[in-house]
């Protein structure tokens, strides 16, 4: 069967590169063909996550796409570190057993149904996202919420929980998910007068509502027969679990000071990744020692961070090789239709590109051309980048479209074809309401 698998992903790919070698050459056809080929192994899991995110480092370099050095230096991209210190986070919350005390105290607080605790935890998921990063929130949170169940069903409708609501919940403020803060930056560079914080949080609150609502109740559904088992011994907090408590508490007050909120408060400047690069060393030294190197760094979940290694790989072939000027091509195709259905194309076009590659790194590449194509078409320029850069996260089907996704493959709980089953059904509902949203109430405020 796996060997099915591995022949039907190769005949996928050579499907690809055959037929899009007649329109766009050799190499830009080898980067579809290679592309197509990741995909379709990831989806079958027919060979290890971890190994199939290493195959760019071949293929890219044997198709004349990148040379293996500028394939290489994408899998130590600065964000891969940033995973590194959350994962070590999680491994010493786990270690520690502190996410059952944190479990008891949830499962105390909020209703003691699986449909409430997916409610629960996709909004304050949603919630935290917005303010902190969607990647550090979903690392906060994810190694707690795979512990308050041992349903495996449920442990998947929790980890997508986390994730999809960090995915929605990032767009409520400019300084949720790096693409936001990548159109302020088009747009300063641009001329264009930037959008204020709390105009943006009233544009794109009634989406995120909408999205947390709608995606919590899809993955709630055929749960009701599940019971969540209460955790009997009450736990009270051990010396160790106290360290990682509060260490987790400094956490996220340095975080919370360190986020930039224009034009109120511009932070401290401190790299996220390496505030949690930092934090995650501390549980190795004094007076803390929870983590020992020989025992616990084997832990961390590389295959996920080789899996983001691919996806900046990818994001930095498709510039490379000209290929993001091919798509900003079909969307200056595009600019004969009306206002509404242009915004949809733009829409569609961003959430199912960024399901292959980097969401931060596709949007960079396609805002300027997508600021000219709004210009030729007599759309708001404003208006028509914030409908792809909001796109740009809202990308459900695969692990490699966003950081979250990501992590919540790396909890265990969740597989390719779980995301999938999930993920397009928010997909589609989500170009369809960022789209109306845009139409219908952004353009009388933008």
């Amino acid at each position: 069967m796996q060997t099915k698998k591995i022949f039907a992903s190769i005949a996928a790919g050579l499907l690809f590169f055959g037929v899009a070698y007649f329109y766009i050459g050799f190499t830009k056809a080898a980067l579809l063909g290679s592309i197509a080929l990741l995909v379709a192994l990831w989806s079958s899991e027919a060979l290890p996550l971890g190994v199939v995110s290493l195959f760019p480092i071949i293929l890219f370099p044997a198709c004349g796409i990148l040379s293996t050095k500028a394939t290489t230096v994408n899998y130590a991209n600065h964000i891969i570190f940033l995973f590194l210190g959350g994962f070590l986070l999680a491994i010493g919350v786990e270690k520690t057993k502190l996410h059952l005390f944190i479990a008891q105290k949830i499962l105390d607080i909020f209703p003691k149904t699986p449909r409430g605790m997916i409610f629960s935890l996709a909004i304050t998921s949603g919630l935290l996202s917005s303010i902190l990063s969607n990647t550090t929130t979903t690392l906060l949170l994810i190694s707690i919420a795979v512990f308050l169940t041992d349903h495996t069903g449920l442990k998947m409708r929790f980890a997508l929980a986390i994730a999809y609501g960090a995915n929605i919940g990032g767009i409520l403020t400019p300084i949720g998910t790096p693409p936001n803060l990548v159109l302020l930056g088009v747009m300063s560079e641009s001329n264009i007068e930037t959008i204020p914080f709390f105009t943006w949080v009233m544009l794109t609150a009634p989406l995120v509502l909408f999205m947390l609502l709608f995606m919590a109740f899809l993955l709630s559904l055929g749960t009701q027969e599940i019971a969540i088992e209460r955790i009997k011994e009450r736990l009270t907090l051990t010396s160790e679990q106290k360290k990682v408590l509060y260490l987790l508490f400094g956490l996220v007050v340095l975080l919370l000071v360190n986020a930039r909120i224009k034009p109120y408060w511009n932070g401290l400047g401190l790299s996220e990744s390496g505030i949690l690069l930092f934090f995650g060393l501390i549980l190795f030294m004094p007076p803390l020692n929870v983590l020992k190197w020989e025992e616990d760094f084997y832990k961390v979940p590389y295959a996920i961070i080789f899996l983001f290694g691919a996806g900046f790989s990818i994001a930095k072939a498709f510039a490379h090789t000209g290929l993001a000027d091919d798509i900003a091509s079909v969307l200056l195709g595009m600019t004969d239709l009306t206002p509404l259905f242009l915004l949809l194309a733009t829409a569609t076009l961003i959430t199912f590109a960024t399901e292959i590659t980097s969401n931060t790194a596709l949007i960079s590449i396609m805002l300027p051309v997508i600021y000219s194509v709004a210009r030729q078409s007599g759309i708001d320029e404003t208006l028509f980048m914030m409908v792809a850069t909001l796109c740009a996260s809202y990308a459900f089907m695969l692990p490699i479209a966003t950081p979250p996704n990501a992590i919540a493959m790396s909890s265990g709980a969740v597989h390719i074809k779980d995301m999938l089953k999930y993920g397009i059904v928010l997909n589609l509902v989500g170009i369809a309401a960022i789209t109306a949203i845009a139409y219908f109430y952004w353009r009388y405020f933008i």
